[in-house]
């Protein structure tokens, strides 16, 4: 799924601008389908980045999980150099509030549907601008294993759904195992007016953006490092 990210892309990469993916090492979970697997990826993931960070100093980091992952908070506090760091569900929904009036989302299966749900209204303060989270019934990883043409078939109508049932002008792809999937949306709902949203490619360009104009976390308020408290409380670890 990296790759698949990854490749996608290149096609609209500025030529200044080089990408490192990152895949969550093991025990990590092989995919995040709750919040238990957030939390747990959370954790493994940010103990591996961080010596990353130090070594490479990139720019400025791209969560492909679309969710409110707690590794954007996390990363944003943790971070040396204060790079910007945003999500894949925020880049694509901040991108449908300015693009049209109304959004929706099609989702993998049910328990995504009410984490999205409770993202856009709790996280996000969306709620007033989302007609809804249409399911396509699949497992992220099934976004791979299953036959392309069921996939894509179900990722269409789940669109088409949003569009034609329930106003959406904006439709957001709500796995970054969609990414690759964007085009056949487009050709199902994108005569009508519509704009399909993938944030991996909105989150890179957000994030180049941020670089060109120096734009860092800002780190003296919720953002500031939690190093110190560790500290103090005699904690050497993380």
């Amino acid at each position: 799924m990296t790759t698949t990210c990854l490749t996608s892309l290149t096609p609209t990469l500025p030529p200044s601008t080089t990408i490192h993916g990152f895949t969550a090492p093991s025990p990590s979970p092989t995919a995040i389908e709750s919040r238990s697997d957030a939390v747990l990826s959370t954790a493994t993931c940010l103990r591996a980045i961080l010596p990353l960070a130090r070594e490479n100093n990139y720019d400025a980091y791209l969560i492909a999980c679309f969710s409110a992952h707690p590794l954007i908070a996390v990363l944003r506090e943790e971070l040396p150099h204060a790079p910007p760091v945003i999500g894949i569900m925020e880049a694509a929904l901040y991108a449908a509030r300015m693009l049209g009036g109304r959004f929706g989302i099609v989702a993998t299966g049910a328990r995504s549907k009410v984490m999205h749900e409770d993202a856009v209204r709790g996280d996000y303060g969306l709620e007033g601008f989302c007609v809804g989270v249409e399911v396509t019934g699949l497992g992220v990883l099934e976004l791979e294993t299953k036959s392309r043409e069921e996939v894509l078939g179900k990722v269409g109508s789940a669109a088409g759904n949003l569009v034609r049932e329930k106003g959406a002008d904006c439709v957001a792809l709500g796995c970054a195992g969609m990414t690759d999937m964007r085009e056949r949306c487009v050709e199902e709902v994108g005569g009508e007016g519509v704009t399909v949203l993938d944030g991996v490619g909105i989150g890179v360009q957000f994030l180049v953006g941020m670089v060109r104009e120096g734009l860092r976390t800002g780190k003296g308020g919720v953002y500031r490092s939690a190093e110190a408290g560790r500290k103090a409380r005699g904690q050497v670890r993380v």
